[in-house]
This record gives structure tokens, C-alpha cells and sequence, in this order.
């Protein structure tokens, strides 16, 4: 393999996922895994592991950003940090889970996961009421353990840092998006640090992987990334700017959809 090609790709995928990060004010793995995914396969990593190595290094550079991204929430008070208590235990124990899951599913399956994940929440963005809620609590003891660890099992084999899936959970129990957003730093922490360690000894000697990998994290990546999504990133929010919520909204649901159609014609192909 040519050094020099990955390293082209790979910052053109950081010029893609800052880009689109910046615009629809989410910068985890739910842009960076397909976009992983797109350029791997440009530079030929084999489909068996191409998958898992895009998880793997997401969930690696979302380890910085989400610790960064925490402390500042925290400093402004907005972190709901009783919630985030009772998911100290029960978030990592989803993490463990996934990470055993992780180690032995095909990449077929774990497209197959993302793209589920994608198009739920596809359709909350693009259908979204303000009167979908649940309830005026969140649910207390086991359920909140439940819901934890769920959201570290599924957060972990799509790669992403739980934002996603924490912003709903929360909204949906009639908690501002603002705290649910400040939260989710929180959970993403909760997340990324043993999801990346689970990624490393995961794929451990796993064969095919591209230079200065570590079991499925590859280091080239995650060292261009961070710093060329930090550059491009103002460009997407000053776009999102100028544009109504209620159309990111539809413009990040059908991004979802548009991820999700590709992962499902990447499983039907074989």
C-alpha cells in the first residue's frame, strides 16, 4: 500500500467530516464512520475488517474530543452530572459487551447495525414532532441502567460517541436539548476511552491492516483528522448558520438515510 495515497485520503476525509461536522453540529463517529468506510475502501483495505477499523478509529479520536468537549460543558454548569452518576457503571458495561460482540461480528453485521441506528434516527429528524415525549423524568434504577448500557452497546459497534443516541433518550423524557447536548460530552467520555481500548485488543494481529495500526485504530488517521476537522469545521457552522434548524434537521435525517442506503447495498453485494 502507498503511504503517501492513505495519507491523501485520509485528509480528505477530514476535510469531509469537518465540513459536514461543522454543519450539522455533530462531530462523532456517525459522520466519521462512513466516511471512513468510503475512503478505506478507496485505498483497498480489505471488506472483512474495513468496517471495524473505521469504528475502531473513530471511537479513538473521539476519546480527545469528547474529554475537551465535557470539561467545557461542565465549567458552564450545564452537565446533568446526577445522570451522568448512575451511568458510570451501566454505560461502560455496554462498552464491555460490544467490545466481546466486536471481536467476533462480520462487518456485514455491523453495517447492518449502523445502518438500523441511522435510519431511526432518520426518521426522528426528518419527521420530528415537538410533542414526541415519553414522559416529564427520566426512568430511575434498573431502567436507567438499562437504557445506559444500551446506549454504550450500540454507541460502541457504530463507533460513535452516544450523542446521538443520549440527545433522544433525554428530549424524549422533556429535557432541554441544550442539557441532553452537555450530557452526552459526558457520555461520550463514558464511551470512546474503553471503547478504544476494546477496539485495540479487538483486532489485535488481525491481518491486512493498514500502516501504523494498532489492532483496529489506525494512528495515520486518527494524528490527520483531529487537526484538519478542527480547520474545516467553522466552514460547515458558518454554512449552518445562514440555514433554519428545521433544516439541518432534514439535512442531517437524510444524510442518515443516505449512509444507511449505502451500507445496505454494501451488505446485498456481498
Amino acid at each position: 500500500m502507498d503511504v503517501a495515497w492513505l495519507v491523501v485520503a485520509l485528509a480528505g476525509a477530514g476535510l469531509v467530516a469537518g465540513l459536514l461536522a461543522g454543519l450539522f453540529g455533530i462531530g462523532g463517529g456517525a459522520i466519521l464512520v462512513p466516511v471512513f468506510y468510503q475512503v478505506f475502501g478507496l485505498i483497498g483495505i480489505d471488506e472483512a475488517i474495513r468496517m471495524h477499523l473505521s469504528v475502531g478509529t473513530s471511537l479513538a479520536i473521539i476519546v480527545p474530543t469528547s474529554i475537551r468537549s465535557f470539561l467545557s460543558h461542565k465549567a458552564k454548569g450545564a452537565v446533568d452530572m446526577e445522570l451522568l452518576r448512575t451511568y458510570i457503571i451501566a454505560v461502560p458495561t455496554g462498552v464491555l459487551l460490544a467490545t466481546l460482540v466486536f471481536a467476533s461480528i462480520s462487518s456485514e453485521g455491523l453495517r447492518i447495525v449502523f445502518a438500523a441506528i441511522a435510519v431511526l434516527v432518520g426518521i426522528r429528524l426528518v419527521v420530528n414532532r415537538s410533542n414526541w415525549q415519553l414522559g416529564d423524568e427520566l426512568p430511575k434504577g434498573i431502567k436507567r441502567f438499562g437504557v445506559g448500557a444500551l446506549i454504550g452497546f450500540l454507541s460502541t459497534l457504530m463507533g460513535i460517541g452516544g450523542g446521538v443516541l443520549n440527545n433522544t433518550f433525554m428530549t424524549l423524557f422533556n429535557r432541554p436539548i441544550h442539557q441532553a447536548v452537555a450530557t452526552s460530552s459526558g457520555v461520550g467520555v463514558l464511551i470512546s476511552v474503553p471503547g478504544f481500548v476494546g477496539s485495540i485488543w479487538a483486532g489485535w494481529g488481525a491481518e491486512g491492516l493498514p500502516f501504523l495500526s494498532t489492532g483496529y485504530v489506525n494512528w495515520l488517521a486518527v494524528a490527520l483528522i483531529i487537526p484538519v476537522t478542527l480547520l474545516v469545521a467553522p466552514v460547515g457552522v458558518k454554512i449552518a448558520h445562514k440555514l433554519e434548524k428545521r433544516q439541518l434537521e432534514i439535512g442531517f435525517g437524510i444524510f442518515m438515510f443516505i449512509v444507511a442506503g449505502r451500507f445496505i447495498l454494501s451488505v446485498l453485494q456481498g
